[in-house]
């Protein structure tokens, strides 16, 4: 922004902020970062110069950072934890992609198995099988991509044949990311997820949410409150296809998400420890308390 104007570079930085925060509207971990620096900005402006402040800005987006590379490292080794229970050789599936590409360093659904490599694991000590995400299909371009790169037997599933795996007794555990968690431990993942965790209920296959604390909206009493964000129909109807697949003018369902109920959920993975039933009493014996809104309003 080219202003010396205090006042005008908060109006300005307040309106990118609400503009940016509007395009996640189901992720809360978006507007966590955008309210502490919208906290900074405020807190601050009356001490510094817009030159200082600007630096000021990106000192706090630097912490960030680095605190996100140290929540998702604690993240991973809470999850290895569990795969150390399981054994060496253990399937585990995951959904959508939590990693590295999503996060800094270790991700959070793909952290245990990151983890694992540091704690001395072969790469060959773990079956990944990577749901393939439909439509954007997140784990067959990125999660596989990941495992893969890191050496890990990686496999690419369709969404559809997650019931197959499981019943195979190929799968010891699942890890998934979440872009939001309501306080009785609903939470909202990447469209797919919900059958998932259905499946994996029925097959006794233990199912934990990879969240860092400031994914846990405790201002929402349940899953139900959780806005959804509907996403173009041409992402079902013709991308990457290379001719259109369904007929002009169906109609097309397109949620980017769906929310998990919490009694789907084996533990929920903060990087203050597992978090089980009930959630809500959890959370608080962890600390995890509403937080005041600068930006989601």
């Amino acid at each position: 922004l080219q202003t010396e104007d205090m006042d005008e570079f908060v109006r300005e930085c307040t309106k990118i902020m609400e503009y940016i925060n509007s395009s996640r509207p189901t992720a809360v971990n978006l507007s966590w970062a955008l309210n502490r620096m919208h906290s900074v900005l405020l807190s601050e402006k009356d001490s510094k110069t817009v030159a200082e402040m600007k630096l000021r800005l990106m000192e706090e987006a630097d912490a960030i950072r680095e605190e996100d590379i140290q929540i998702s490292r604690n993240i991973g080794a809470y999850g290895f934890e569990l795969l150390e229970k399981l054994g060496k050789g253990v399937g585990i599936m995951t959904h959508c992609n939590a990693g590295t590409l999503a996060t800094a360093k270790y991700g959070t659904a793909l952290a245990p198995m990151y983890i694992a490599l540091e704690r001395g694991w072969d790469p060959g000590d773990m079956h990944v099988y990577c749901d393939e995400t439909r439509p954007l299909l997140q784990g067959a371009r990125l999660s596989a991509y990941e495992m893969q790169a890191a050496g890990i037997d990686t496999y690419v599933q369709c969404d559809n044949m997650a019931s197959y795996t499981m019943k195979s007794g190929k799968i010891g555990i699942i890890f998934v990311g979440c872009d939001r968690v309501a306080a009785n431990g609903d939470f909202a993942n990447k469209i797919g997820t919900s059958g998932v965790a259905i499946i994996a209920k029925y097959y006794g296959i233990p199912f934990y949410v990879c969240a860092p604390s400031s994914t846990i909206d405790m201002t929402l009493e349940s899953g139900d409150e959780i806005k959804i964000e509907q996403r173009k129909a041409e992402e079902v109807t013709e991308m990457w296809y290379r001719e259109r697949m369904a007929p002009e003018g169906v109609g097309v369902v397109n949620p980017a998400f769906d929310v998990t109920d919490a009694q789907l959920i084996s533990g929920i993975i903060t990087e203050k420890g597992i978090a089980y039933a009930p959630f809500k009493e959890s959370f608080e014996k962890m600390g995890i308390l509403p937080v005041e809104k600068y930006v989601d309003k």
